[in-house]
């Protein structure tokens, strides 16, 4: 990956499409890896995080309320 980086980066003829094809499909493919890997993860975190927030908050939602 880095190498081709690295070529584009030197060859000043130009990239063409399918080189640009190439680059996107490999950082689509890296960025649906990463969301699958810590996907859940960050799922548990975040809920732990809204319910850290709304225990100490006191009122059971992580949402202000109104006095109506």
């Amino acid at each position: 990956m880095m190498n081709l980086l690295r070529n584009i980066k030197i060859n000043k003829s130009g990239a063409s499409a399918a080189e640009y094809a190439l680059i996107v499909a490999v950082m689509g493919g890296l960025v649906v890896i990463g969301a699958t890997l810590f996907g859940g993860y960050l799922k548990t975190a975040l809920s732990n995080s809204g319910s850290a927030i709304s225990a100490s908050s006191g009122t059971g939602t992580a949402y202000p309320t109104t006095g109506s």
